[in-house]
């Protein structure tokens, strides 16, 4: 998955937690996000534009310091 501005992402199911690292390193926790969201993620051309239009902002996030 290659992106200028995400590192890595990470998705459970059972949960429903999206999990993104970005290059600078932070990781953030999104909740609530639906399978459909994680698919059409790694699937984006650009990462960076769909996490901005469909991810920021719509879901409950917590920062984390240090990736899990």
């Amino acid at each position: 998955m290659p992106s200028t501005v995400i590192d890595s992402v990470h998705y459970n199911a059972d949960t429903e937690v999206l999990q993104i690292v970005f290059t600078t390193g932070l990781l953030y926790l999104y909740y609530n996000v639906p399978p459909i969201i994680y698919e059409e993620l790694i699937h984006a051309r650009s990462k960076g534009a769909f996490f901005n239009k469909k991810i920021r902002g719509n879901y409950p996030f917590k920062k984390r310091e240090s990736q899990i």
